[in-house]
């Protein structure tokens, strides 16, 4: 049996078991009272509404580009980039669709059974977003390879999958940090009631937002990376190493997929006393799994271990960065409590605490994406630089699955919140959540690590598409392409900002207005109108995410067409440098003064209430955007630019 028929049935396997997650394991269980079940509805009703309202437009995009692509690429790209999609958009409607269905289980299972069922239950609806990103992904690269026998061919899918990865990674992001800053600014600080309290009229929205941002969006992101490692490592192996490179990345994938599958039923299998360490016991024993087959994979392909050191390369460097997100970004560690520490003197001081942990935050992280580099390339050259990518996301599956797992649980606690369950419900939810915030961390900077060494790698697939051997920066061309795309990921973090701020603007707006409107909402006699809310954050977020979403796509083409390919080589290169920095600094600040306002909460510093929580809830408040929208969107962005010069590539020589 050949390797793509093996590699497919893998794909459907993952997919089989996808459905089964649902059936056998989230659905039969209770949904609680009626209303747990009212809630519930309320934030399904909201998430699936955007997810439809953001797929119309990105449907119409995608025609457009679609067109495009028949009449100046090729039909082929065009079919693939359909497909690539398509794929892309499924995988996001169904996570959405059982996250937001497991949310309401997760707190009757605290209720009814405890932690350990709530866990389950969590994880459960991970491994549905984990499962569909992988085995839809795949199952969209097998099945074109198979048919047009041409990896290059490929980069049209990825494009497909990288468009809409932005556009969800950047429209859920305002959405969710929109009615975030709306709830916390005029509910927590101006009228002083609990997070999740139901008297917030932008609490359903806030809730709906980690859905469509958490879930469907970082769905949206690692569907993109996933299948742009795994297409530019078979487009380099096809070029250096003709089927055997095309083959191991096949089976590496297949093998990923599979390892994720027995991580997650040993899970499911298991009792756990301690959540964070069962958690990431499924990270090491899938990449222990992947690793062990790379050794067995390298010796068959290769007949030697140097492919294999390339994706242990990967790997590791995608764990170490994930554990050094942790470190900036933990209560466990020194830099959060330093910031906890200088909110006790203002806001000031809160802010220039967070922004200087962020920028630290770059240094080790990079350090280890140049050594990882300059390893895999030693290992196999220019296709040992894409396994280690390939290697960083082998485990895609079971990285979105803890890192799925905490939206959900954070979900499940407005729940409690909002149907008055007893105290010890919510703070079950409150401490897997918290366990979340860890396990999203470390998924953060797997994406992080493989953005670089993905796009890097499609860098190399750009060069070759285009015979570019040698980049002088002595040409003042190239050296105007580096500046210009050094800028990009500065513009693109001040749009995405802005955007937040608007809409932001507008939900503050509108939940003073309601406060003053009616007094019996903040008496708790009367429910808040909570549509409206969902709809000006919806309709804001798909206003603001045209222009950056469209940045990416139509700079690179212009680039490309007035200076040249050798220049916008120098527009890659200098967006892929700021671009990996900026994402870094952006997500851990954020991180870090997410979790100081946390740690303050905790009876540090004064608790709750206190000057110090003041100002470290405005900490946490400019920080949101900088985790959820700038940070994560910049990862899609330097790939995406260099997948459209890519698949455009013939248009610029």
């Amino acid at each position: 049996m050949s390797v793509e028929i093996l590699s497919l049935i893998v794909a459907i396997l993952a997919v089989l078991f996808m459905l089964f997650t649902v059936k056998a394991k989230i659905m039969p269980l209770s949904a609680g009272n009626d209303r747990m079940v009212q809630i519930s509805n309320y934030i399904r009703n909201g998430a699936m509404t955007f997810l439809k309202r953001e797929y119309k437009f990105i449907a119409i995009f995608v025609v457009i580009v679609a067109i495009l692509l028949g009449i100046f690429i090729n039909v082929k790209t065009m079919v693939c980039y359909i497909l690539g999609s398509v794929l892309s958009m499924l995988a996001g409607f169904i996570g959405m669709r059982v996250a937001t269905a497991s949310n309401v289980r997760c707190a009757n299972e605290a209720k009814e059974s405890g932690q350990n069922g709530a866990l389950k239950v969590a994880f459960s609806g991970g491994s549905v977003m984990g499962m569909a990103v992988t085995g839809l992904g795949f199952i969209g690269i097998i099945l074109t390879y198979l048919y047009f026998k041409d990896p290059t061919i490929l980069m049209g899918y990825s494009l497909g999958a990288s468009s809409v990865a932005l556009f969800a990674r950047v429209g859920g992001g305002i959405y969710t940090k929109a009615a975030d800053l709306g709830a916390d600014l005029v509910g927590k600080v101006e009228a002083g009631i609990p997070e999740d309290d139901p008297r917030n009229p932008a609490v359903i929205a806030d809730n709906v937002g980690d859905n469509v941002g958490d879930v469907a969006g970082m769905g949206a992101d690692l569907f993109e990376s996933y299948s742009g490692a795994i297409i530019s490592s078979m487009t380099l192996g096809a070029v250096y190493f003709a089927e055997a490179g095309v083959g191991f990345t096949l089976y590496l994938a297949s093998i990923g997929i599979l390892a994720s599958i027995v991580a997650s039923l040993i899970f499911l299998a298991r009792e756990h006393k301690n959540p964070q360490k069962s958690l990431m016991g499924t990270l090491y024993i899938s990449g222990i799994i992947v690793l062990v087959a790379a050794f067995i994979l390298s010796n068959k392909y290769f007949g030697n271990y140097q492919a294999a050191f390339a994706v242990i390369t990967g790997l590791v460097a995608g764990i170490i960065i994930g554990l050094l997100t942790e470190v900036y970004t933990s209560d466990k560690y020194k830099h959060v409590k330093h910031i906890s520490k200088e909110s006790s003197t203002g806001v000031a001081t809160n802010i220039i605490a967070g922004l200087s942990t962020g920028m630290l935050s770059t240094v080790f992280p990079i350090l280890v994406v140049a050594i990882a580099i300059m390893l895999a390339f030693n290992l196999m050259g220019v296709f040992g630089i894409a396994l280690a990518a390939v290697g960083m996301l082998s485990i895609t599956g079971i990285t979105v699955t803890v890192d799925a797992y905490g939206p959900i649980t954070d979900n499940a606690g407005g729940i409690a919140e909002m149907s008055y369950l007893p105290e010890n419900v919510r703070d079950i939810t409150d401490g897997l959540d918290s366990i979340g915030n860890t396990t999203a961390a470390i998924g953060k900077g797997f994406a992080i690590g493989s953005a670089a060494l993905t796009a890097l790698s499609l860098f190399i697939t750009y060069s070759e598409s285009i015979n570019l051997e040698e980049i002088s920066i002595l040409d003042s061309k190239v050296v105007a392409g580096m500046f210009i795309g050094g800028m990009l990921p500065f513009l693109f973090s001040a749009l995405t900002m802005n955007s937040v701020g608007k809409a932001a603007s507008q939900m503050i707006e509108e939940v003073r207005r309601q406060f003053k409107e009616d007094d019996q909402i903040l008496a708790g006699k009367k429910d808040p109108d909570y549509e409206n809310c969902i709809s000006i954050s919806t309709t804001a977020s798909l206003q603001e995410m045209v222009v950056p979403g469209i940045l990416a796509i139509v700079v690179p083409i212009i680039v490309g067409k007035i200076l040249g390919p050798y220049a916008l080589g120098g527009l890659l290169a200098g967006a892929l440098v700021t671009g990996v920095m900026m994402a870094i600094f952006m997500s851990n600040a954020g991180g870090a003064w997410d979790n100081a306002k946390k740690y303050i909460e905790s009876g540090v510093e004064g608790g709750k209430g206190s000057d110090a929580h003041k100002a470290a809830v405005v900490g946490d408040t400019v920080g949101d955007p900088f985790k959820d929208t700038s940070g994560p969107s910049l990862n899609i962005l330097i790939k995406l630019m260099t997948i459209v010069s890519v698949v455009f590539a013939g248009l610029f020589v």
